[in-house]
């Protein structure tokens, strides 16, 4: 008996002691036993946590004028679930995940509630989410693209000919391409040294742009005869679906903002390009990202349908043969063969 009362008293001794010392620095905090230096440098911390505060707050706020007005005091798992579950009625799947990030985020900064751990509310969610299929842009292909370069007059098109190459060859975001300068763009004779500014890690994003057809004949004229204003967002994200409507492609508005990077990443994937190349050349860092657009890549598709249905595969075979006047194969038989590649070096 002796024994479990000193164990039991050892417990309460020591929740005691965690109780005072949470007390303890509570009361320094309220009595501003920090140094003004220090809440100062810790203030800047935090408001520097959340990538876009003026978006954070909003949901932050929107959030705790919801629990003043149902008189809520804790924020618990039910009261997380009461709240999502009233937006579930107005917002998409896509746009509750948002706000639940959002909302996150600033329970974890300024309350020390990490939500992320709550079970139920992470599986309504989900829940809530099933059957939802974000809407994708639709992609140019590469005879979509030359055909356009190569069929439009540079007098109406120039400008749009000229975001068409950088977007579909840095596979840019709209902002990024809105942001672009002529500093950031170095024209090096054989091709262009594209650097896209990153504010978040201050190292660019460099891509290149080469002299194939007269890409670089049309960058240098836009330059001499660029308008003195920036082209706007609205302009830009529309350039696209000017794009398809000159081309008489279907579903125009389908062709958002979004298609010059989609369409970049999807040549890529149809080129064979590896998907930690396709991350570094976009700058993603989700191979779950780089793997969709391999996945949905046509090529790809049909180096599946060889290798189920054919039994081929498309692993490349070199084979070198020194061939001389005197010794020429009168006949070369090849099976079961696609893309195949001849290089012909001749000696004299």
């Amino acid at each position: 008996m002796t024994t479990d009362y000193i164990k039991i008293l050892r417990k309460v001794l020591s929740l005691v002691e965690a109780n005072l010392t949470a007390k303890l620095n509570y009361l320094c905090t309220m009595n501003n036993c920090e140094s003004e230096e220090i809440v100062e440098a810790a203030n800047i911390a935090i408001s520097n946590l959340l990538p876009t505060r003026s978006l954070y707050d909003i949901a932050y706020n929107r959030f705790k004028k919801w629990c003043a007005e149902k008189n809520v005091q804790v924020y618990s798992e039910n009261v997380l679930l009461a709240y999502f579950s009233e937006n579930a009625k107005n917002y998409k799947s896509s746009t509750l995940w948002a706000q639940y990030s959002m909302v996150k985020s600033c329970l974890i900064i300024y309350d020390n509630i990490d939500i992320s751990k709550f079970p139920k509310l992470i599986a309504f969610l989900k829940k809530h989410g099933d059957g939802y299929q974000a809407k994708k842009s639709k992609i140019l292909t590469k005879s979509e693209i030359d055909r356009f370069l190569s069929s439009t007059d540079d007098k109406e098109f120039l400008m749009i000919k000229v975001e068409l190459i950088l977007g579909i060859a840095g596979a840019c975001r709209t902002d990024e391409l809105v942001n672009l300068t002529v500093d950031d763009i170095e024209d090096v004779g054989s091709s262009l040294i594209v650097k896209i500014p990153n504010t978040k890690t201050k190292i660019p994003r460099i891509f290149v742009v080469t002299d194939v057809g007269n890409m670089l004949e049309l960058f240098r004229k836009y330059l001499s005869l660029r308008p003195p204003h920036p082209v706007g967002k609205n302009t830009t994200g529309k350039i696209p679906s000017v794009v398809a409507s000159y081309l008489k492609l279907p579903d125009v508005a389908c062709y958002t903002g979004h298609c010059l990077r989609r369409s970049s990443a999807t040549l890529l994937a149809d080129a064979g390009v590896d998907i930690m190349t396709i991350k570094r050349h976009g700058g993603w860092k989700s191979t779950t990202v780089a793997e969709g657009y391999v996945e949905n890549s046509i090529e790809n598709k049909t180096k599946i349908a060889s290798q189920v249905l054919v039994g081929t595969t498309t692993s490349a075979i070199t084979k070198t043969v020194n061939v001389s006047e005197s010794n020429i194969p009168s006949n070369i038989n090849f099976e079961n063969c696609t893309n195949v590649t001849f290089n012909l070096n001749v000696n004299k």
